[in-house]
């Protein structure tokens, strides 16, 4: 099959219009009704139910839908993996701040390996950036806290910390030595509770258009918000205006280092190895092969 009708398939999917699916391509309606049912018929199902006023996905639709977007996903991240072939450099993706304290460790760790055939670029990024940049051949290895979208990624551990309480100095529990979640007002019932912990920490940055750690701990001193974070974080970011607290019951923020399932670099297994040493050093250090 190839990528051109599966594009003009994902167009018309998204849009539910073959007029504006043919406008948002750069095409007239007529070809691309045609490159459809072309489709269909190679395919030997319906994608689209068609009345005169509206068009839907039929269920074979949605399952190609959703199948299509990952192909050629996967076709423009190889693309742009061959075009950073000819460029001598690893790239690793790296939200500021959230490397725990050991990105220079990382690194010392990397040049240090024989496998180390190539310079490593630091790519700086915002909040749950890295997976997509993985994904799009944008980056060969990130550092990424639990929990992401795995898809077409493997990871290895590189530490587990406790978190801690970020409150406004003037808060009533500031002076507290320790508090649990019930009392910050944060998730905490349900088998699910992690994972709802989770979704409410990522979408603070949302709530709040929040690009970075210094925008989120002034919010914080503001009194705009409390959060969690990495116990790293309060060693070596503290304010005057920020009290840190122990939270027994929080869940720990795992940080890994991730990279494409199927890469074969030696230089990236390299990454991992140096990554996964810099916390806690094991005789193999971690992959010593290719990764794949």
């Amino acid at each position: 099959m190839e990528s051109r009708p599966l594009r003009y398939f994902v167009a018309v999917a998204e849009e539910l219009n073959f007029a504006r699916a043919a406008e948002r391509l750069g095409i007239s309606s007529p070809p691309l009704s045609r490159a459809i049912r072309k489709l269909e018929a190679e395919l030997g199902v319906t994608l689209f139910e068609r009345t005169t006023h509206a068009v839907a996905l039929t269920p074979a639709g949605t399952v190609l839908l959703d199948q299509a977007r990952i192909a050629l996903d996967a076709l423009e991240a190889a693309g742009r993996r061959a075009r950073r072939a000819a460029e001598p450099k690893l790239v690793l993706a790296v939200k500021a701040d959230s490397d725990a304290g050991l990105l220079e460790t990382i690194l010392a760790g990397y040049a240090a390996d024989p496998a180390a055939s190539l310079p490593v670029t630091v790519r700086l990024c915002g909040w749950g950036e890295q997976p997509v940049l993985l994904r799009r051949g944008d980056a060969d290895a990130a550092l990424v806290h639990e929990p992401f979208d795995r898809t077409g990624l493997d990871a290895e551990t590189v530490v587990v910390e406790r978190r801690v309480a970020a409150v406004p100095v003037g808060h009533p529990l500031a002076a507290r030595d320790r508090v649990d979640l019930a009392e910050l007002g944060l998730p905490v019932d349900g088998p699910t509770r992690h994972d709802q912990l989770h979704r409410y920490l990522d979408g603070l940055a949302d709530r709040h258009d929040v690009r970075d750690l210094s925008q989120l701990l002034k919010l914080v001193e503001l009194g705009e918000l409390v959060t969690l974070l990495p116990a790293s974080i309060a060693t070596r970011y503290p304010r005057p205006g920020v009290a840190y607290l122990d939270v027994p019951d929080a869940p720990p923020a795992t940080l890994v280092i991730a990279w494409p399932q199927q890469s074969r670099s030696t230089a990236t297994a390299a990454l991992v190895r140096a990554a996964t040493a810099a916390e806690r050093p094991e005789p193999n250090g971690g992959p010593d092969r290719p990764l794949g």
